[in-house]
């Protein structure tokens, strides 16, 4: 996209403006401004060569333009500026990296008020001063000017840097350092882009109507999992690298064996104890359990937005089969008293529909039967450990005897295909340290499926699990052997695309879907760069008589955090010597991936979490 109006802030001398309004589209606006008046810059020759080719252009020229107040400089008609320059920014004289910051975050604060929606924000600084990785060398991150932190108090994020070349624009010349009529030292100086930020309103949860026989309910998303239900990612209209993924993994294993592919239903379940496979078991403390209420309205939800109503859920709960109520045989419950007797969990594991597929009266031994779809559990908050994500179903039944004549050329295949989406991004040297393996477990005749990729970064010898294969008999095709495949699509995808971050794959930023071409595999590219870490401790008092649930812990983190906690760390333990009560002390991390978090937003969750542990989880902040 063609920039159409451009502001440059902070001009000394308004050489760059001038350099700049020779190259720049003719079918552009340029705005030049600067601090000082015209009478102040008079006695500068090269100020006054420079405003007057700039008049001769038709250049628009402003003076006595305060940066940090730029909506005071612009009614409303006029603003909504596509890129706002501002090179070299210094409080002048022998002022410390304090000031300097404080400019920078007042800057950045009032761009916001005048940038278009998918404007640019150019700053230039000297080599050091960002304080980011793109430094060379980095300062302490202390004795920088922390612009992506400055840049965050205005909605900003870091999208690109780049090298500063005073040759691009020829003529120009930086001027003002310490005040002075002497130039920045700009060897290995760095321009640094910085967009618009999502707000983090968006990640708010909703409610979903959903439709059990002819009465519609409704229930909250679960905080955690704000802005994670019905995202639809691998419906066909989708363009989302997991679909890409997913459709390439299914496809070249069709070359192989026959298919059929399932339709899944909504993931809500009723809690049922039906295991058709004995082996297979889950602890219903990782689950996310939820409420239905009756709801014949068609107001506004909960949370202010008209609630989505969830048409695949009508396949879902079909399924369903109703309990009847011992006490009241001979009377109709509604459905409000139904669903209080039944618990409602979303899908922990595609697993749990594995009994209906072999059970199905067309099951066809020797058909890899595939079910993709969303699947949701608790978790503790760890790099590639998500409360969400997509999960591939592999089911095929074989006779009992063949076991061993269809298991090696299924892995095999399997591996081929992995081996060969993994390194569909490398270069060809990098292709030889990407390896697929299968670890057979000691206490069962099941494998782990390892992956290992360049796409890690430096640490390219790091082992990711990524999925299972499970062999198991079934209750009632005791003649059968089935064969169970399971693949986290999401784990997946993150190092076939190169993306560093599983919250990316969940973003409502519309830049991310952006970087990607529907059916194709191409690495990922991201447009929020060196986001600042905040740390933050806390230290409280268990409770004697209730259990302390650490997973719970960390979900309860994730859903105040908003998804901002990137890592929990337990510190330490301390037993009271005389009362024993027991102390834990953990380590915050807060960090994001794709939005602007300023220190006072993390603050304000740390402040909020330390309310919400000790309504939910009994326990006593210290």
């Amino acid at each position: 996209m063609v920039p159409r109006r451009l502001l440059l802030v902070g001009e000394g001398n308004f050489s760059f403006a001038a350099a700049l309004s020779k190259v720049v589209d003719s079918s552009a606006r340029l705005i030049a401004t600067c601090l000082q008046h015209y009478a102040d810059l008079a006695r500068d020759p090269v100020a006054v060569k420079n405003l007057r080719e700039l008049g001769e252009r038709g250049t628009e020229v402003r003076f006595g333009v305060d940066c940090t107040q730029l909506a005071n400089a612009f009614e409303l008609h006029d603003r909504e500026f596509d890129r706002i320059y501002f090179n070299f920014p210094h409080c002048g004289r022998k002022a410390g990296v304090a000031k300097n910051r404080e400019l920078l975050a007042r800057f950045f604060q009032s761009c916001a008020d005048v940038l278009a929606e998918e404007g640019e924000v150019h700053v230039a600084l000297c080599r050091g001063q960002g304080g980011t990785p793109a430094d060379k060398p980095q300062r302490e991150w202390h004795n920088s000017w922390q612009v992506v932190a400055m840049a965050a108090q205005g909605g900003l994020i870091l999208s690109d840097v780049l090298p500063f070349r005073c040759e691009a624009v020829p003529g120009y010349k930086c001027t003002g350092y310490r005040s002075q009529d002497k130039s920045f030292h700009v060897e290995g100086a760095l321009n640094h882009i910085f967009t618009r930020s999502l707000p983090f309103e968006s990640s708010q949860p909703r409610v979903f109507r959903i439709k059990l026989g002819q009465q519609w309910f409704s229930f909250l998303e679960p905080e955690a999992l704000a802005g994670k239900l019905n995202r639809s990612f691998l419906e066909a209209s989708s363009c989302h690298p997991i679909k890409t993924i997913n459709d390439k993994l299914i496809a070249e294993l069709g070359t192989a064996f026959p298919l059929q592919w399932l339709k899944c239903s909504f993931p809500l379940l009723p809690q049922e104890n039906s295991r058709i496979f004995p082996s297979w078991d889950f602890n219903n403390l990782s689950a996310f359990w939820i409420s239905l209420h009756e709801d014949n309205s068609h107001s506004e939800s909960l949370t202010g937005e008209p609630p989505q109503e969830m048409e695949d859920f009508l396949v879902g709960f079909s399924e369903i089969s109703l309990p009847q109520s011992p006490q009241r045989d001979s009377e109709r419950e509604t459905h409000e008293e139904i669903c209080s007797h039944i618990r409602f969990c979303l899908r922990y594991s595609l697993l749990v529909h594995a009994p209906a597929v072999v059970q199905a009266p067309d099951f066809r031994p020797g058909t890899l039967y595939i079910l993709s779809g969303p699947v949701f559990r608790k978790c503790h908050i760890l790099p590639y450990s998500a409360p969400a994500f997509h999960e591939t179903l592999i089911i095929l039944g074989i006779n009992q005897n063949l076991k061993h004549d269809y298991l090696p050329p299924l892995l095999d295949h399997l591996r081929g295909i992995l081996h060969r989406l993994l390194t569909q991004t490398l270069p060809e040297s990098a292709k030889l340290s990407s390896s697929v393996e299968f670890i057979l477990q000691a206490t069962a005749n099941n494998y782990m499926i390892h992956i290992k990729s360049p796409n890690f970064g430096p640490d390219c010898s790091k082992d990711l699990m990524i999925g299972s294969v499970t062999t198991s008999t079934s209750i009632t095709h005791k003649d059968q052997c089935f064969v169970i495949v399971s693949i986290n699509l999401d784990l997946l995808t993150m190092v076939i695309c190169s993306i560093p971050d599983w919250r990316m794959l969940w973003t409502f930023d519309n830049r991310f879907l952006k970087n990607f071409v529907p059916g194709k595999i191409v690495p990922f590219k991201s447009y929020s760069l060196y986001p600042p870490c905040y740390v933050h401790d806390i230290s409280f008092w268990l409770d004697e008589k209730k259990r302390f649930d650490e997973v719970e812990f960390h979900t309860v983190a994730r859903a105040v955090s908003q998804e901002t906690v990137i890592s929990i760390q337990l510190l330490g333990r301390f037993q009271h010597p005389k009362t024993e009560k027991v102390s834990l002390c953990y380590r915050l991390t807060y960090q994001t991936c794709d939005k602007a978090l300023t220190q006072l937003q993390v603050a304000s969750m740390q402040y909020q979490f330390r309310k919400v542990i000790q309504q939910q989880l009994h326990v006593i902040p210290r």
